[in-house]
């Protein structure tokens, strides 16, 4: 072989050399690329996802201040609603015993509107017209204390005598009630005063 022949193998060999390097650098480049590429890919899905996240929360937020906001005009209707029922009740409240005792009074005028004079006849009229209004305070759940030699108890009894003298089994006991009491719906509203025995 000569020398041009050995040089020109070797020029070959180094060409190939030189391609080969070529080829791996452009495959290396394509590769690096390829990462370059892949790491853009995945910053930009990272940046999707911070974005639809941050856009998830926005919509979070915003519904939760929605719900919020309504939740706070609820609130302040049932207030208003409440204040006027209130109001209501206070301006009308007892408009229920207004009409339950709206017939007595009407009794009352017609006993006094008759001319009769029989005085067994106007006595009766009277206790009528009584027991009618024990009937409309019952309905109202008003009812008298029961107090006829009953033991004395300072829960619905009021004390304003002491009777001394009196046999051991009235001794703690109502002798006589003074002023009767009542309870509306089993809350007393006045006290029984009675004498008591000593």
């Amino acid at each position: 072989m000569d020398k041009n022949e050995e040089k020109k193998i070797k020029v070959e060999g180094d060409d190939s050399e030189k391609e080969q390097k070529k080829q791996e650098n452009s495959e290396e480049k394509k590769s690096d690329n390829k990462v370059e590429e892949g790491e853009k890919a995945i910053d930009k899905a990272e940046e999707n996802k911070e974005s639809t996240a941050e856009e998830k929360l926005q919509e979070q937020v915003a519904e939760l201040k929605d719900r919020y906001l309504r939740q706070v005009a609820e609130f302040d209707n049932y207030k208003k609603r409440t204040l006027k029922e209130k109001a209501d009740l206070i301006l009308n409240g007892s408009e229920k015993t207004i009409t339950a005792i709206l017939p007595i009074l009407d009794d009352f005028e017609r006993a006094i509107a008759d001319k009769n004079e029989d005085p067994k006849a106007i006595h009766e009229g009277f206790e009528l017209i009584y027991k009618k209004f024990v009937k409309a305070l019952e309905s109202l759940g008003v009812k008298k204390i029961d107090t006829d030699g009953k033991d004395f108890t300072t829960d619905n009894m009021e004390a304003i005598a002491m009777v001394p003298g009196v046999a051991d089994e009235k001794k703690g006991k109502v002798i006589d009630c003074v002023q009767a009491g009542y309870t509306l719906n089993d809350k007393v509203i006045r006290h029984a005063k009675v004498a008591v025995g000593q």
